[in-house]
């Protein structure tokens, strides 16, 4: 029964390095296969939640905004010629009442409409008469409201070796209608500033946030070209985020593919012969949901394979609650060649994958296929000695789900063997040892993997913003995600628009 509590032992280790796994993504660069393992799809719910975030945030960016100085002259009736010039011309506040966004094959258009904008200035004038030998001039400041307001702009969504590039296709800005107030000056100044500098005040405000709007685009897509391919999860490990095709677009919805696997850093080449089955698709079309996530098994695949690779699949145990257990005084009962070789002396295990797991996803469960190599060491006099290699296969099964902000699950135990690999201290009983280690493993292991895993564990932030009410499927090779996203601070995730 000692021998039964080591092996329970080890496969708890070997169960928590796999979620461990499981709720770390990371991967490197995989060659251009034109699959991508991660899919993403946007709905209208979750186009619209990103339009009224970046009109938001392009508002508050927008002001305020300087236009150039305006200047004219003009006849007015009785006085004659007057020069005119507004200064210090400001939009100081902008509201937009109304916005859609739509996708079409050629690009998402986003029109916001019924907007008003707040503007002030100063204003001088000069002129002179033959009645008068001298020039004469005022000054004062004047404010304008602007109404009826409508901004447009179209936006090409293309890869670009892995990086998404964002074109603007057309933008534009018209002003119904101005209105003017004076602050000083003469009753025929009003009229003579509305006539002379309605067009030229409606011109600029136009000009000036198309300019504003065709900047920030290019600010934009300067940012995305230069985020990153690939995210380093941990030093050895990083998840490939780069696109494989153009974005689809529909009339309803964008979709995006990465390629999403795992590889290892530092020149370690991993496989990279992953194909998807071709199978009905499954994904979250559900109107109601801003956004679907689809993650197939081979991203899970990839993952195994990095940390085999890397070496992180090994242990080496020599601190058990029970420490009498990693001494040869406890096994003299179970194996009593061992004691008398090694009296007295202390153990360690060498845990090790002797490859990497197998993790399938199937409808409505995860399967994990795990081989492992458990090697008995003696330490003697200083010296290390391996006396026994114990080759274990273990078939766990399970679910995902997601409870709030958490993603939990459960899992059971499927097929289990035990063999001999080696032995230095004679034969040992693998059958009565493989039946004692499968009823520990289900009454003891497996309620304590599973109570961590219905504590659950938090999903990730991403610059203050969360997954909302999310539902979770597994079906035909893929783990999806269905869910709306909210904001769990205020973040300007546009400064660079500013």
């Amino acid at each position: 029964m000692l021998y039964t509590s080591l092996m329970a032992f080890t496969v708890t280790l070997i169960l928590l390095r796999l979620l461990l796994i499981s709720s770390s993504y990371a991967h490197v660069q995989s060659q251009s296969t034109e699959e991508g393992f991660i899919s993403i799809y946007i709905s209208d719910k979750g186009l619209d939640f990103v339009k009224d975030l970046l009109i938001n945030k392009a508002v508050t960016s927008l002001v305020p905004l300087q236009l150039p100085q305006i200047e004219k002259s003009a006849k007015i009736p009785v006085v004659g010629s007057v020069d005119m010039v507004l200064s210090n011309v400001v939009i100081d506040q902008v509201d937009v009442s109304s916005s859609i966004v739509k996708p079409g094959e050629t690009g998402i258009t986003i029109v916001a409409s019924g907007a008003t904008a707040h503007l002030s200035m100063e204003w001088k004038y000069s002129y002179s008469t033959w009645l008068l030998p001298i020039s004469i001039s005022d000054n004062g400041v004047a404010s304008v409201q602007v109404e009826g307001m409508e901004v447009g702009l179209t936006l090409s969504l293309k890869n670009q070796q892995g990086n998404l590039k964002l074109s603007l296709l057309d933008c534009g800005c018209y002003v119904e209608d101005i209105s003017i107030k004076l602050d000083g000056g003469a009753s025929w100044l009003y009229q003579g500033l509305v006539d002379a500098f309605e067009g030229k005040i409606s011109s600029a405000v136009e000009d000036a946030i198309s300019e504003k709007i065709r900047n920030a685009i290019i600010n934009l897509d300067t940012l995305l070209q230069s985020l990153p391919k690939e995210i380093l999860v941990h030093k050895f490990a990083a998840l490939n985020i780069s696109l494989v095709k153009d974005p689809v677009l529909s009339n309803s919805s964008v979709d995006l593919e990465i390629d999403g696997l795992f590889s290892v850093k530092n020149d370690v080449e991993l496989s990279n012969d992953y194909h998807k089955v071709l199978q009905a698709s499954v994904s979250c079309k559900n109107p109601d949901k801003m956004v679907g996530i689809s993650l197939h098994e081979n991203v899970l695949n990839s993952a195994s394979l990095a940390y085999f690779n890397a070496n992180m699949l090994h242990w080496v145990v020599d601190n058990l609650p029970d420490q009498s257990l990693l001494n040869t005084a406890g096994w003299k009962y179970v194996v009593p060649q061992l004691y008398k070789q090694f009296p007295d002396d202390d153990l360690n295990l060498n845990i090790s994958l002797s490859s990497p797991p197998i993790i399938e996803i199937k409808n409505n469960n995860i399967v994990a296929t795990i081989y492992s190599d458990v090697t008995i060491d003696v330490l003697d006099a200083g010296e290390v000695i391996p006396v026994a290699c114990i080759s274990l296969v273990i078939s766990v099964s399970g679910f995902a789900e997601l409870s709030g902000n958490t993603l939990g699950g459960d899992v059971k135990l499927g097929e289990f063997t035990l063999s001999l690999k080696w032995s230095k201290i004679g034969h040992l009983h693998t059958r009565l040892v493989q039946s004692l280690m499968s009823t520990v493993i289900k009454t003891t292991v497996l309620p304590l993997v599973n109570l961590r895993l219905r504590r659950g564990f938090p999903l990730p932030l991403f610059h203050g913003y969360t997954l909302e009410n999310a539902q979770l499927l597994c079906a035909d090779s893929r783990i999806i995600i269905c869910s709306d996203v909210a904001s769990t601070k205020q973040h300007n995730l546009i400064q660079f628009l500013v």
